[in-house]
């Protein structure tokens, strides 16, 4: 435990009050901040909505030294530090939408010691010279958000968020606060020990929201934009969120009801940083906007007054269903939550999840790689992707388990190339040392690849021709964009690994990691089964609700569809039956002509079924007309029809 920060009671009203502007704390904010000034890592499960961010902002302004926010969501990111810096505390941001020189800026700041906030991504932390900088800082506080990624159990299972406890550890830091508005009592458990968190220090003030009024509307295919615009059209004007499926649908939505006269605007992830951030600050000024979005929307979005949340398409778990909807109503008054279910929304739901589980010869053939290696190694996640078939987040996911398997360790991630643009001549950056550093600077710069602007480094190839470590280079370059002598650009980013036990049995090694990659294919596939359970059966939706994550009202709300009065639903009959396969002549010359995109069963059902892989984009598939062309259909079923003996 680290040393407690000197504060009392009434200083940290007095910066809640002068600061925030707030007469009182809500419900656990001040409980996890004692926690915190009293050097504890801390776990806060807190609602969407219910103030999580003022928990580490207050904490920020007691401590002495930095307090790094580590989150996925830019949009969270970029609202809030907007925020800070409005109340004028010295608050940045680091991800991929800054300029150069708004990077450069925040990399003096961060030097100087003039930052108290700083977000971050957690791929960031794969940037040595970004932790190089860190590493010079006391950091008070890590702040993780969206905790519940880092658990097998959580419904957003990532990586990179396995490797955060680690990286605490490296960097020194004195306390942790995790963050989630969506855990379950296994996946709480699971960030307690990993972040160390005693049980005293868990907060939880329950998921209920009584303003949030619950409905589900079963609505066939074909009627639901005209249901969709028809109940916007008949209900009071309010900020309006509608969330879909797929980024086509957004568009399509969107484009439909701006056509009945209603301002809406769609919002996805394929969309260019510059148009998604338009619509986003469009949205938080408007009083009447509504943005149909797929999940990438709203996530750390601060807008108190959206009076609606409509699901065009079921959301693909409870715990995205009760995150999307927490984002209505946060000034408390009453605000509407709709289901436009359709039970057609369940066959692409699911094909997404068996998307995602790899094909066991893919994952043999990426397990005998690393058991190949000897002593350390390096990898492109990219290349292993491109060479093994298997999705960028499948592969780390894969190299993960390794280490957890006593396989591998992880050393360091590293860059390979840098990019350089230089501005000042070599012959005078050089000039500023003496001797042998002199020579060193000079000889480094001149292996840099001339081009117009960006002179392009190969980090591995310098060190050997220089000779020189690897470490001294990136020092160099750390030290001379510090100086204003270069602009720095980091790519070919790889990860470096350590063997470490061979496993006794190879082939039952295999077997165990499938079996993760199928336990997480079945548990997906349960939620899935859950939301659909949940707005079928009978009984107050609240009640339901709030008993998956463990907690119980103690009676109905009275308020939702169901205490309404209305009945239970069913959201249609899925389609059942053999499906019938493209041509089978122009099937098998395409299997012959792209074996290693369409060779195995799984590869051809994905294919099929419309759901992208490495190989299919290297070798531009998804523009080919049969893919997709069975993408209403079942997963299973394709895989039946294309492997009958499977």
């Amino acid at each position: 435990m680290s040393r407690p920060a000197n504060s009392d009671g009434a200083e940290i009203r007095d910066t809640l009050k002068r600061v925030f502007g707030y007469d009182d704390f809500r419900n656990g904010q001040e409980k996890v901040i004692r926690t915190l000034l009293a050097g504890q890592s801390a776990l806060a499960v807190f609602p969407t909505g219910s103030g999580k961010s003022l928990c580490y902002q207050l904490t920020a302004l007691h401590l002495d030294g930095l307090t790094v926010v580590v989150s996925p969501l830019i949009a969270l990111m970029k609202d809030q530090v907007d925020s800070l810096r409005g109340r004028r505390i010295r608050a940045a941001r680091l991800d991929s939408s800054l300029t150069l020189p708004e990077i450069r800026e925040i990399d003096d700041d961060l030097k100087a010691g003039r930052l108290k906030l700083l977000y971050v991504s957690p791929e960031r932390f794969s940037n040595e010279a970004f932790l190089h900088k860190l590493q010079r800082r006391k950091i008070a506080l890590m702040v993780i958000d969206e905790a519940h990624c880092i658990s097998e159990w959580g419904h957003n299972f990532r990586p990179d968020y396995l490797k955060l406890a680690k990286i605490a550890k490296k960097l020194g830091v004195e306390r942790v606060l995790a963050l989630t508005a969506t855990a379950t009592p296994a996946v709480a458990k699971d960030i307690c020990q990993t972040f160390g968190v005693a049980a005293d220090a868990y907060v939880h003030t329950g998921f209920h929201r009584p303003n949030l009024h619950l409905r589900v509307s079963p609505v066939r295919e074909s009627k639901r934009l005209d249901a969709l615009a028809e109940s916007l059209q008949e209900r009071p004007r309010g900020p309006t969120i509608v969330y879909v499926t797929l980024q086509h649908t957004s568009a399509v939505v969107a484009a439909g009801l701006a056509g009945r006269s209603l301002p809406a605007r769609a919002y996805h992830a394929g969309m260019e940083a510059e148009e998604r951030e338009a619509v986003q600050d469009w949205f938080m000024q408007s009083s009447d906007a509504v943005v149909v979005a797929t999940i990438a929307f709203g996530m750390g979005i601060d807008k108190a007054d959206i009076r609606y949340v409509y699901h065009y398409n079921l959301p693909k778990s409870l715990e995205n269903y009760s995150q999307e909807i927490g984002r209505a109503g946060r000034d408390g008054q009453p605000s509407l939550c709709e289901v436009l279910g359709n039970i057609e929304d369940v066959a692409a739901l699911e094909n997404f999840v068996f998307g995602d589980t790899p094909d066991p010869e893919s994952v043999g053939a990426l397990v005998d790689f690393v058991l190949a290696q000897v002593n350390d190694f390096d990898v492109s996640n990219y290349e292993l992707s491109r060479s093994y078939d298997l999705r960028p987040l499948v592969v780390s996911t894969l190299l993960t388990y390794l280490e957890l398997e006593d396989v591998i360790e992880a050393t360091a991630p590293f860059y390979n190339e840098y990019q350089l643009e230089m501005l000042r001549p070599a012959a005078e950056i050089a000039a500023r040392f003496k001797g042998e550093r002199s020579e060193f600077v000079r000889n480094l710069l001149n292996l840099a690849v001339k081009a117009k602007r960006w002179h392009n480094l190969d980090v591995r190839a310098a060190g050997e021709q220089l000779p020189s470590p690897r470490e001294r280079i990136i020092r160099a370059l750390t030290y001379l964009e510090e100086q204003g002598d270069l602009r720095l650009k980091a790519g070919g980013l790889r990860q470096g690994y350590r063997t470490k036990d061979r496993p006794e049995d190879p082939v039952r090694l295999k077997q165990q990691l499938l079996a993760r990659f199928e336990t997480r294919e079945r548990q997906d596939l349960e939620r899935v089964r859950s939301v659909v359970q949940l707005l079928e059966q009978p009984g107050c939706l609240t009640r339901r609700l709030l008993a998956y994550f463990g907690e119980e009202l103690g009676g109905d709300c009275g308020h939702c569809g169901r205490c309404a009065g209305g009945k239970p639903v069913k959201l249609g009959q899925r389609a059942k039956g053999h499906p019938t396969l493209p041509d089978s002549d122009a099937l098998a010359r395409l299997r012959r002509d792209h074996r290693h995109a369409l060779g195995l069963p799984r590869q051809l059902a994905r294919f099929l079924c419309g759901l992208t892989s490495p190989r299919l984009i290297q070798e531009k598939l998804t523009r080919h007309p049969l893919f997709g062309s069975l993408g209403a259909v079942a997963f299973r079923d394709v895989m039946t029809a294309v492997d009958p003996k499977g």
